[in-house]
């Protein structure tokens, strides 16, 4: 009983410390010695939890997706407003980026790398949102000329490129604009508004 105290004590130090050191260096740059440093623990103690970043990743990447995902179901089984829920969306899909930065490139990097093994173990636990209310309510809203008609397929990549591309992007943007860190939170901080307000004006009718 003290042991697995201890155990989940140990794994939740870990976890936290990964987290910080992910979210500073990125999935590429963190090494599990810098976990290991920022948890207070020694390198052998920390494989003895996980065997190496990509597992410790895993860990944290389901942890984050069972919080996240709820939220976004929600959002599609919700009784709101077809551009409410647009906006809601928007807003967080860009909290959560600013939350945890790292998630969108480690999800990148596990497509890039193995895509399959990715998609049939993390991604197949995920329980994703299921966007077939947004769907049905689009048909309701282009039948009644509330909107232009689109696809719904064109609308949801337009909601996830527009609010986590700039996330995956962001050195490169950061160079080109002459960005600190401040900057590009101020901007993003914006998007939340600038980027359902786009949307709706190119399907309103």
């Amino acid at each position: 009983m003290v042991k697995n105290k201890i155990d989940k004590t140990a794994e939740e130090k870990i976890l936290l410390a990964a987290k910080k050191v992910f979210t500073t260096h990125g999935m590429a740059g963190a090494r599990m010695q810098d976990i290991a440093d920022e948890a207070g623990i020694n390198k052998a103690l920390l494989h003895y939890y996980f065997k190496d970043k990509e597992k410790l990743f895993e860990v944290i990447f389901m942890e984050e997706a069972q919080k996240f995902f709820p939220k976004i179901n929600s959002i599609f089984e919700s009784a709101l407003p077809l551009f409410e829920k647009i906006e809601r969306f928007c807003d967080e899909y860009i909290t959560e980026m600013m939350r945890h930065p790292y998630l969108a490139w480690f999800i990148m990097n596990e497509l890039n790398r193995d895509p399959e093994k990715f998609l049939n173990s993390s991604w197949a636990k995920a329980n994703l949102p299921n966007p077939i209310r947004l769907v049905e309510q689009m048909e309701r809203e282009i039948k009644k000329g509330t909107i232009r008609r689109i696809q719904p397929v064109h609308l949801l990549m337009h909601l996830l490129s527009m609010t986590v591309f700039p996330f995956i992007a962001k050195p490169m943007m950061q160079k080109a604009l002459q960005m600190d860190d401040a900057h590009f939170k101020k901007i993003m901080e914006e998007r939340r508004k600038e980027i359902p307000r786009f949307i709706i004006e190119s399907i309103r009718k």
